[in-house]
């Protein structure tokens, strides 16, 4: 039985855990930290088994310009699972719970770079196709999009560019 919810406080040192375990590094860990620090997060999930947290999912605000575009976008930045847990469907639950969450919260569109195999079975689709540009060069079936709001792709693309701390990390 996994359970999926909003962080707490005293989930921090399992979210790092989790990150670091799940991309062999500290970069993704660092991240997050930076973010909450400077409360630019909109929303963090975890997934708990059996008192353990076994994943975690954030969203962070993006700015698409220009300006007039008027979108209210985030990105899913990183989404971790633990080795041990990978391949149970714990992912896709929390970027399926994160998603519904987003659009409750009233954003637009939720923008990832991701695996092009892994995200569409969600319903991402490539966001250059779409009209938006990555500030960051990367490759354009990597890059790609989640509309969570009917019709919020007939206004007009953009640029999207992200959080200082995210460009720091790239």
């Amino acid at each position: 039985m996994v359970n999926i919810r909003q962080e707490k406080t005293e989930d921090i040192n399992s979210i790092d855990y989790v990150n670091e375990q799940a991309f062999n590094q500290k970069t993704e860990a660092d991240l997050v930290n930076n973010l909450r620090q400077n409360k630019a997060i909109k929303l963090s999930l975890v997934a708990e088994t059996k008192g353990q947290v076994v994943g975690h999912i954030l969203f962070s605000p993006v700015k698409v310009e220009p300006d007039n575009s008027n979108f209210n976008a985030v990105t899913l930045a990183p989404l971790a699972v633990l080795p041990a847990y990978q391949r149970t469907s714990i992912g896709s639950q929390l970027i399926r719970i994160g998603l519904e969450e987003c659009r409750l919260l009233g954003h637009d569109l939720v923008f990832v770079v991701g695996h092009p195999e892994y995200y569409p079975r969600f319903g991402f689709v490539q966001a250059k196709s779409k009209g938006f540009d990555c500030e960051f060069e990367v490759p354009d079936e990597a890059w790609m999009l989640f509309e969570l709001q009917e019709r919020v792709l007939s206004k007009r693309g953009g640029t999207v560019y992200f959080q200082p701390e995210f460009r720091e990390a790239m």
